[in-house]
């Protein structure tokens, strides 16, 4: 069968190819294999500029230019060809060596190079890099900028509803009112929180040979200072310097990535319920658009699909994300391969929890709050007052206040009447009886307004 975006057999390159496209140029194989390249070139470059390696002197500036352009111009076709390479070499980082070979061919300037490419290196060296690099790049250039999207629609929300009395709902029982602003300003304090994790989070990266001692760099120049030579370089890449490893990076720093994605996303997904339901309740309205349909049997329905689906895709991408997590730390001895397979995968989930955010904001941008709906609902809710009743009554020692305020409340039908007949009942003081006389479930949101606000 012929491969196109209908007969794909991931999602990501077919329904939804268009919502992950920032995300090729960095966790497709071209990606890795560019940052594979530009990791070598820069070894490369680094192991000249060392005093001690004598047969390596300082590359002439165009030489220079020249590597870095063989980075900085690497292209699909490039890449077309080092996949040539690797039908022979039958090994990918290999392929990738003998293409940087291929690529500096007879210059002068650079022919006594072509051994030093890959010098001392494990494949592991230039893969661990790699996937930092792609890693960081996929955070820091896509991720965050996404997340931060979605925490602007979400203050806006905030502040634009502050001071509209909600009904709340614990148990999924009415209880104290907030203002819906209040409830989106919980998001957006938890999404921040995790925002300053997630960006926070250093990504370690290594390059020591085969078991992670030098053992080829100290025995080909024993008088280089190979463990602050390694430092310098992994820094010099945005990185920050893995001392101790065996032959891979341990890839904590990449669970540490996962985990801090998943809880974005876990806070996402808590959102996006939460929408759910109160587009059921009535309290949000969806925007329409012309010829879109909601079932393909019942005509007046506007479904939440967006919320559904962003949802999913979040679901899908904590999945894959937890397995990396918990998978990618652990490698038998000095070595094992199941780790190579498995990054080959990290596209795939950060690719589902892009198109959870595609579809989150495209839900959040169609909303419409119902303010009649949600006033209606709060004023057949007087018995939430109780709370507030039988509190002043236990400032003031009146005898057993919230026993009688269940015994008033508890399974039945509560009116204003009610409980203004009661509460003028009670031994108060004018001025707080006054008080609890003139609240209205609308007005008991204490400080929600305030949160709302301030976020």
């Amino acid at each position: 069968m012929q491969l196109d975006s209908l007969t794909t057999l991931s999602p990501l390159d077919g329904r939804y190819a268009s919502k992950v496209d920032a995300l090729r140029p960095i966790f497709s194989e071209y990606g890795l294999m560019r940052r594979r390249v530009a990791v070598e070139i820069a070894w490369l470059i680094a192991l000249s500029d060392e005093p001690g390696i004598a047969e390596l002197p300082p590359f002439p500036v165009a030489a220079r230019t020249a590597l870095r352009k063989i980075a900085d111009d690497f292209s699909v076709v490039d890449a077309a060809r080092v996949k040539q390479i690797e039908t022979t070499t039958n090994h990918d980082v290999k392929a990738v060596e003998y293409f940087i070979k291929e690529r500096i061919g007879d210059d002068p300037a650079l022919k006594q190079a072509k051994e030093f490419v890959h010098f001392a290196c494990t494949s592991e060296d230039i893969n661990n890099l790699s996937y930092a690099l792609m890693l960081r790049d996929a955070r820091d250039n896509v991720l965050l900028l996404e997340l931060d999207k979605t925490i602007t629609k979400l203050r806006d929300l905030a502040h634009a509803n502050a001071d509209l009395p909600m009904l709340s709902r614990t148990h999924g029982q009415t209880a104290s009112p907030t203002t819906l602003g209040k409830e989106m300003a919980n998001v957006v304090a938890r999404l921040e929180r995790q925002r300053t994790q997630l960006a926070g989070i250093d990504i370690p990266g290594k390059i020591n040979g085969a078991v992670g001692n030098f053992n080829a760099h100290a025995i080909a120049y024993p008088g280089i200072d190979w463990r602050a030579f390694s430092r310098r370089f992994v820094e010099s890449l945005g990185l920050q310097w893995q001392a101790y490893t065996t032959q891979i990076e341990p890839h904590d720093g990449v669970a540490e990535i996962c985990d801090a994605q998943r809880r974005v996303d876990i806070i996402l997904i808590d959102l996006a319920r939460d929408v759910w339901g109160y587009i059921s309740l009535g309290y949000f309205r969806q925007r329409l658009k012309q010829g879109e349909v909601g079932s393909s049997t019942m005509p007046h329905k506007v479904n939440p699909i967006d919320f559904e689906n962003a949802e999913g895709n979040f679901g899908v991408a904590n999945a894959l994300l937890g397995h990396f997590s918990e998978k990618l730390p652990i490698s038998r001895w000095q070595r094992d391969l199941t780790d190579s397979t498995t990054l080959r995968a990290l596209g795939e989930a950060f690719g589902h929890a892009l198109i959870g955010f595609a579809s989150l904001e495209k839900g959040l941008g169609k909303l419409e709050v119902n303010a009649e709906r949600i006033a209606a609902d709060l004023d057949h809710a007087w018995e939430v007052l109780a709370e507030a009743i039988q509190t002043v009554m236990r400032r003031h020692s009146l005898p057993e206040p919230y026993e009688q305020l269940k015994a008033l409340t508890r399974g039945k039908g509560i009116t204003r009447e009610t409980l203004q007949t009661f509460i003028g009942s009670l031994d108060l003081p004018a001025a707080d009886k006054q008080r609890l006389l003139a609240l209205t479930p609308a007005t008991y949101t204490g400080l929600a307004a305030e949160f709302a606000r301030d976020i």
